[in-house]
């Protein structure tokens, strides 16, 4: 018996145990909205702007641990799709992201509501399709699904022209994906894992260096054993927050341009750097010729290509993190030449050299009285919902002050764009978090530029009842270029000062939702709490100091030790 194309797609995303899509419709794409509502195993989630749909899309993922999915129309609605699906390539997370077309005899005619999305998105996907022969579909969408999730994950884009959704075809049985030039290495070589261990049992001021690799591949038990285990403190990367229980006194927060002082100090010292899932990105960095510059580095990635591309590596090990830890702590218990004790204690004048940094320059901030500080809010915010809450943020300060000042102890509780950096991401990922993890707290720490990228998300949020609470952090500035140019442009703040902002709490009030509004100190935390105690959408304006910023701040060019701390 034949099925249309469109028909054939939702069987695939019922195989693919895909139960969320976000999304906008158009003519392209109508046959498969049509699917659509004569069924009940899917929910759509309607979104109000097609970028919206793919952030959604990304922050469900990283919930879920597995693919998100975003189904949109052909011309604007794919070409809308970009900043997201980019911001999912440089973060890794497995999206598929379905575009309509026009037919395929209308390809190259410069059709109505056509673009090239496939060579438009060639360089921001793992991979991405045009489907142009309808028997090829279904073994088209479950290769690009087996390909977000394997390997490294990222986003996957698959082109359907309108007619071949519309043709007629046979709906193949599943059979596992086997692709010849795709094989993704999971098992590390024992050679490589010996030397690891061996190096670190040799090393008297290690550090664990980890990244979003650790939370993608669900390591974060093996990593947290590992480093307990032989007493080694870790520093995290903005998307490895959550790796590894931020109160654990071997948590040093995030290094880079904006971590803690005592964990840049610790990478410029330590003799053994041990990356695991991470990629020595600019911010980490700093100057390459001075970061780590008295280490062995050991590098644990499941991309071979993101072994020392930026950073020389001594002891490579091309594996899933989650296999390479397990094979590491597997060394360590089979190994009888070891004394953990002795080892341990090898490591505590080290251990008391970072916790004498910590002393002296402690991640803080001066308090005012009848100012606001952006840092206390989150810091109130961490409290009050005990640290439980799922953390979304837009970028700039804000989404600094909450890597800083909010403490993951559990992975997937912290959704940022983090390699792209986009403005507007945080509330549409919040709403994607919410559809993944209705029983949970979801707030997006945002600054009041950046949520009014997608602010007419709105609307999503309160048709579909989710309870998103979004906190502003209202400064009436762009606040991080603000920054930079106080710091290096003379305080000549061109183009950075919202002289016209909406009422935020008018404008929550104007979608349905509930709007709150704190002015000074002791306001903010009942705010919280009526908002955390709210079954609504709620927009609490927490008006901030106007010209706070965010530190320490290593300039742009500078070694990570060369850090302002003030």
């Amino acid at each position: 018996m034949k099925i249309t194309g469109a028909q054939a797609w939702l069987k695939c995303l019922e195989e693919q145990n895909v139960d969320t899509v976000f999304g906008f419709p158009g003519g392209a794409v109508i046959d498969l909205y049509d699917e659509i509502l004569a069924q009940d195993k899917i929910t759509h989630v309607l979104v109000r702007h097609e970028q919206a749909a793919v952030h959604a899309a990304d922050a469900y993922a990283r919930v879920i641990g597995d693919v998100g999915v975003a189904l949109v129309t052909s011309g604007p609605g794919a070409t809308n799709t970009v900043t997201g699906i980019a911001s999912a390539y440089l973060d890794s997370i497995p999206i598929v992201v379905f575009t309509g077309q026009v037919p395929t005899g209308l390809i190259g005619n410069d059709a109505f509501q056509e673009v090239d999305i496939v060579g438009i998105t060639r360089p921001c996907t793992k991979h991405n399709y045009l489907v142009k022969d309808p028997n090829q579909l279904v073994s088209t969408i479950r290769e690009a699904f087996h390909i977000a999730r394997t390997g490294r994950p990222g986003p996957v884009l698959v082109d359907l022209p309108k007619d071949v959704m519309a043709a007629k075809i046979s709906f193949p049985e599943p059979k596992p994906v086997k692709m010849r030039t795709y094989q993704p290495t999971y098992e590390p070589h024992p050679g490589q894992v010996e030397k690891a261990c061996r190096a670190i049992m040799k090393a008297k001021k290690p550090v664990f260096y980890i990244g979003g690799g650790v939370i993608a591949s669900k390591a974060h038990d093996e990593l947290t054993e590992l480093a307990r285990k032989m007493d080694i403190p870790v520093t995290m990367t903005l998307m490895g927050l959550g790796g590894f229980p931020g109160t654990d006194p071997l948590s040093m927060g995030m290094l880079g341009m904006h971590g803690t002082y005592y964990s840049n100090m610790a990478v410029a010292n330590c003799d053994l750097l041990v990356s695991v899932g991470a990629r020595f990105d600019d911010r980490v960095t700093g100057r390459i010729d001075a970061f780590a510059p008295h280490a062995k580095i050991i590098h644990i990635d499941i991309d071979p290509t993101s072994i020392s591309k930026n950073v020389r590596v001594d002891i490579p090990i091309v594996a899933d993190c989650k296999h390479a830890l397990a094979g590491m702590n597997n060394w360590f218990d089979r190994c009888k030449e070891i004394d953990l004790a002795a080892e341990k204690e090898k490591h505590e004048p080290w251990l008391k050299q970072i916790k004498d940094w910590k002393v002296e320059h402690p991640l803080g901030y001066v308090e005012e009285t009848d100012i606001i500080k952006p840092q206390f809010v989150v810091q109130k915010l961490h409290e009050l919902t005990q640290g439980d809450a799922i953390i979304t943020t837009e970028v700039g300060q804000n989404q600094m002050w909450a890597a800083q000042f909010y403490h993951f102890n559990h992975p997937r509780a912290f959704m940022t764009s983090g390699g792209l950096g986009v403005m507007g991401y945080g509330f549409p990922a919040a709403i994607g978090a919410q559809m993944a993890a209705p029983d949970r707290t979801v707030i997006d720490i945002a600054g009041d530029g950046s949520i009014q990228m997608n602010i007419q998300e709105m609307a999503t949020a309160m048709q579909y009842k989710l309870p998103v609470k979004i906190a502003i952090l209202n400064n009436n500035f762009l606040g991080m270029v603000r920054q930079w140019q106080e710091l290096f442009y003379d305080k000549k703040y061109s183009a950075t000062p919202l002289d016209v902002a909406p009422d935020f709490v008018a404008l929550a009030k104007a979608y349905g939702a509930v709007g709150l509004r704190a002015t000074k100190p002791s306001e903010v935390e009942p705010v919280i709490k009526e908002a955390l105690a709210t079954k609504n959408l709620v927009v609490m304006d927490f008006v901030i100091a106007r010209e706070e910023g965010v530190y320490p701040m290593v300039p742009a060019g500078k070694a990570t030790t060369e850090m302002l701390l003030v």
